[in-house]
């Protein structure tokens, strides 16, 4: 699976690749949700970038299921987002890094890749703390969390002066226009604020019903269908 990986050379393009793009998915529409902290939470009207997607019970596609997903650029035309909490399986940062040219010595041995999400697995992306910064290639998402795509964030990582907090990811989530506002009004997900505790967080199996709790909802009450807890 690493053999493929890439990260873009230089330009700030390379942090918005999904125009065309995206990832497709059947759900049951008839959510089971708490219709009132949906309807406080969600707001289709403006940019969700910064903030969480948490994927309900009701989520039809396996890939998807309890996924928590930071939410990195959205606009009129689409929509892209990082999985924080799917690691790729049989994979650690070091091992990576040295597959890509890049001595992973420096990296924790134990630190998760993270599977972005199903559109673009060759593509890496890594999510880092606000104290690095790739002139033209940095995109800040959200206080304190940054994205660069470029291969410069890798040798940052394997510097001894890299940034505070980081982690990679390989493939992301995507959303053709309107894509993602329709799943909204479907109660597909539910929105959530994102802080860096929870995005760098490495406990990935309880970051789902941490991410509902911080919103008020309890993932015991969450039923598969007929819209009440």
């Amino acid at each position: 699976m690493t053999a493929g990986v890439f990260f873009e050379t230089r330009g700030a393009d390379a942090l918005l690749p999904v125009t065309a793009q995206t990832a497709t998915y059947s759900c049951v529409t008839q959510a089971a949700t708490q219709t009132v902290l949906i309807r406080r939470a969600m707001d289709v009207n403006r940019s969700l970038a910064g903030k969480l997607l948490i994927a309900l019970p009701s989520m039809g596609d396996a890939r998807f299921r309890q996924a928590v997903i930071l939410v990195c650029t959205h606009n009129e035309d689409h929509a892209m987002g990082l999985v924080l909490n799917r690691a790729a399986d049989n994979m650690r940062l070091p091992e990576l890094l040295d597959q890509m040219g890049v001595d992973g010595d420096q990296a924790p041995e134990d630190m998760h890749v993270l599977l972005g999400g199903p559109v673009g697995r060759e593509r890496g992306f890594v999510l880092h703390s606000d104290d690095y910064d790739s002139d033209g290639a940095t995109l800040p998402i959200l206080d304190g969390v940054c994205l660069t795509a470029t291969k410069d964030i890798l040798h940052a990582m394997a510097s001894d002066s890299p940034p505070e907090r980081y982690i990679l990811a390989l493939g992301y989530a995507g959303w053709a226009a309107g894509q993602l506002e329709t799943e909204l009004a479907e109660n597909v997900w539910l929105v959530g604020e994102a802080d860096t505790a929870l995005v760098f967080d490495p406990s990935l199996d309880t970051k789902w019903s941490r991410a509902l709790a911080r919103i008020g909802v309890s993932p015991d009450r969450l039923q598969m269908t007929g819209g009440r807890a």
